[in-house]
């Protein structure tokens, strides 16, 4: 049934009033000069514990700060209940420009960014020797990403007492990885964290590596009591661990000189974001030998000017082989 008449007209038109239309819109933020700075710890479904001075406090993002996220490991300025009282809730109203972001896809074909970490100084890639089986796409795509993002690869070789290191070692040994392997016993003496702790100390570091291979237990033995997440263990039947770190936490160590980041298990790392010229940064050896090259070159094809550079004897073949190897984890699935 129509409201009005045939021939209707502006002011027959009723209209309610907008309270809200007469306020003025305006791009300035306020300045929060009072804000105080925080660390930020963990994420939970939208809330954010940083750590404010001593204090662990709970905080939301402020709604001027729009669609930019606080991951952990960022530097953030929050105002409002600062206490860290129960029930309390601070507002984050800055976040501080990052020094490095670790991200990941869900695949290679997912445009759809995950940001892991910021502001870590290195990636600890952490797998197993055995149960479950190593998977050198994994620690290739891992290392990849850590090059991409600016981050030190070390990696963390566990459970050596049931199969010897030499064959993954020998894989890595071009990239000048520093690495460190440890075992069951010495995890359970607290010998193998004391080594792990030489490589951290003055750091953030991101722990990654995928579900079952001992990486929750050896960021427990690092950070000392009082600070231990839940374990899981592999799966008899599929090799594979359960998921029990369902989200990424940073941790002190016990001298105050270092942080750790447990990351959740994962079972893929999508290398969509990667942009490939970044990779042959942490070549320095082979970098000279890239002026000659096309415009664009990806450094794996027929057109590149590394193959002339390195037959000329210039860098070790054998660290070309890897660069192009790392450089083609993107066409290979992790299983491969």
């Amino acid at each position: 049934m129509r409201r009005y008449g045939k021939h209707t007209d502006e002011d027959d038109i009723r209209s309610r009033p907008n309270p809200k239309g007469n306020r003025p819109r305006t791009s300035k933020r306020p300045k929060h000069e009072d804000a105080a700075e925080g660390f930020v710890l963990t994420v939970d479904r939208g809330r954010l514990t940083c750590l404010v001075e001593d204090r662990t406090v709970v905080a939301m993002k402020a709604r001027e700060l729009g669609r930019k996220a606080a991951v952990v490991g960022d530097r953030v300025w929050l105002v409002g209940d600062l206490s860290g009282k129960k029930d309390t809730l601070a507002r984050i109203v800055r976040i501080e420009e990052r020094r490095s972001v670790l991200r990941r896809t869900a695949d290679d074909d997912d445009p759809y960014e995950r940001v892991v970490v910021a502001n870590a100084d290195q990636l600890a890639i952490v797998t197993a020797l055995a149960d479950p089986e190593p998977r050198p796409r994994m620690i290739d795509r891992c290392l990849v990403a850590a090059y991409d993002a600016g981050l030190e690869p070390l990696l963390v070789l566990t459970k050596s007492d049931l199969t010897s290191p030499d064959k993954i070692l020998e894989i890595y040994a071009t990239l000048g990885v520093n690495y460190v392997v440890t075992n069951r016993e010495e995890l359970a003496a607290g010998e193998a964290a004391e080594r792990v702790r030489e490589r951290l100390a003055g750091r953030i570091t991101a722990f990654v590596g995928h579900s079952g291979v001992g990486k929750t237990t050896l960021v427990n033995s690092l950070v000392g009591a009082g600070r231990q997440r839940a374990t899981g263990h592999v799966n008899a039947v599929t090799g594979r661990g359960r998921h029990t770190t369902t989200s990424a936490l940073a941790l002190p160590l016990p001298s105050g000189d270092g942080w750790v980041i447990d990351t959740p298990g994962v079972r893929s790392f999508g290398l969509h974001h990667v942009d490939p010229s970044r990779v042959i940064l942490a070549f320095p050896d082979l970098v000279p030998g890239t002026e000659d090259c096309p415009r664009a070159c990806s450094h794996d094809e027929q057109d590149c000017a590394l193959d002339a550079w390195v037959a000329e004897g210039h860098a070790d073949p054998a660290r070309l082989d890897s660069l192009r190897r790392l450089l083609g984890t993107r066409e290979r699935r992790e299983g491969d």
